[in-house]
């Protein structure tokens, strides 16, 4: 249950801001809510699957130090790049909007090819160097949906006036707080 624990709340904030969010965004202007949570559902139980089972083949390769220093130093890198902050392109919008043939499949790999080597699937990795990969599995499954459901949400109930600057600070002072953590730990080993 602390893998699922961990993994829902780092990846729920890891998501927060990510231009996957954005595209939630978007497809939800297009389609309707239940198509698009579905298709992230499916894109991410997927990428995050291959994730865990990297995780876990780094994690048992190598010494237990160098993963947790490792980890540290990767969760500084995730405060970094929210804090650059992540924008959804004019050509991604409009692939968003316009994709054509069934909803759910367009939704669906859209989210999936999006997920590839991003901030969230980094993140699940090095979760799974860590912790029970069952429980990270399910745990960032979990996070990433509901932070995408959330931002359908309430992008739909406040439009444009979202404090994008907060939510992205907040993320970034979380990863960089695991990663003193993580840092720590390491070093009292």
């Amino acid at each position: 249950m602390e893998a699922f624990w961990i993994s829902l709340w780092m990846i729920f904030v890891a998501e927060l801001g990510d231009k996957s969010q954005l595209m939630a965004l978007a497809f939800a202007t297009r389609y309707r809510p239940w198509i698009v949570i579905t298709g992230i559902t499916v894109a991410t139980t997927v990428v995050h699957l291959v994730s865990v089972a990297i995780g876990g083949v780094i994690g048992s390769a190598l010494p237990t130090t160098a993963i947790t220093i490792a980890a540290a130093l990767a969760f500084f890198g995730f405060a970094i790049w929210t804090l650059r902050g992540d924008e959804l392109s004019e050509e991604e919008s409009a692939k968003a909007t316009r994709a054509a043939g069934s909803a759910l499949l367009a939704v669906t790999t859209a989210f999936f090819l999006s997920e590839l080597g991003d901030k969230t699937m980094l993140a699940t990795i090095t979760l799974a160097t860590h912790n029970g990969w069952v429980g990270t599995w399910i745990g960032s499954t979990v996070g990433m949906v509901a932070a995408d459901a959330l931002a359908i949400l309430v992008g739909a109930l406040l439009g444009k006036s979202l404090p994008e600057r907060f939510v992205r600070y907040g993320a970034a002072a979380l990863f960089a707080i695991f990663g003193v953590l993580l840092l720590v730990d390491a070093l009292a080993a």
